[in-house]
């Protein structure tokens, strides 16, 4: 199922979730396909590595903010930036640009920090900004969970586009998440890389208990 928009308005232009695409798509061409050695040796520099995190290695704790805005490759950044678009608008709207930008870098570190804590050993490095972007899908499914979400759903050689509760998506959204990750811990195969699940259920329900504290209030009070 791929989104392709929502029916919520937003009050304003959403400059911070402009910025954080724009951010991320910066950081992909214009550094990591530069870097010497190529996008492989950029995610060595700047990847987050979850032993070196339990060892205490330097510049662990940088990594958790660097990696959540590299990528693996094109389909990985555009996926990743087409999902921010589609919910980010609808959570800025709620928060405020300055705290939308502070929920985010919490979701992100949160997704990372499930990770590192569940995969203490893992070697292997741990790119892209899935993680902070399923927090914006938990704080999306509590706010707006009656929403329509207009959805590409390729059946078989048939495309069909439809609307969708916002609350069914993000829900098969994360039930798929926990199931490639309950296949994946026991597949006895193991894998050179792969999609982190484990980030993406981590920043999910980072961002249903954080949105709490970041949504700006409407003043319930009215006058005579």
């Amino acid at each position: 199922m791929l989104p392709l928009s929502d029916d919520q308005p937003t009050r304003s232009f959403p400059l911070a979730n402009l910025l954080v695409i724009l951010v991320n798509v910066y950081v992909f061409a214009g550094w990591q396909l530069r870097v010497r050695g190529g996008l492989e040796n950029s995610v060595e520099l700047a990847g987050f590595i979850p032993i070196d995190y339990a060892h205490g290695a330097p510049g662990a704790m940088t990594h958790v903010i660097t990696s959540m805005f590299m990528h693996g490759g094109w389909m990985h950044l555009i996926g990743n930036m087409w999902f921010l678009w589609v919910f980010g608008k609808s959570v800025e709207n709620a928060c405020g640009p300055i705290r939308y930008l502070a929920f985010y870098i919490l979701c992100g570190a949160a997704a990372t920090g499930a990770y590192a804590w569940l995969s203490p050993t893992t070697t292997l490095p741990l790119v892209g900004a899935s993680g902070a972007i399923s927090g914006i899908l938990g704080a999306y499914l509590l706010r707006n969970p009656h929403a329509r979400i207009t959805t590409l759903i390729p059946i078989t050689i048939i495309v069909r586009i439809i609307p969708i509760p916002a609350w069914f998506f993000l829900l098969v959204w994360i039930g798929i998440q926990v199931l490639s990750q309950i296949a994946a811990s026991s597949s006895k195969v193991h894998q050179a890389g792969g999609v982190a699940y484990l980030a993406h259920i981590g920043g999910f329900i980072a961002g249903m208990g954080l949105i709490y504290f970041f949504e700006q209030r409407k003043d319930t009070e009215e006058e005579d």
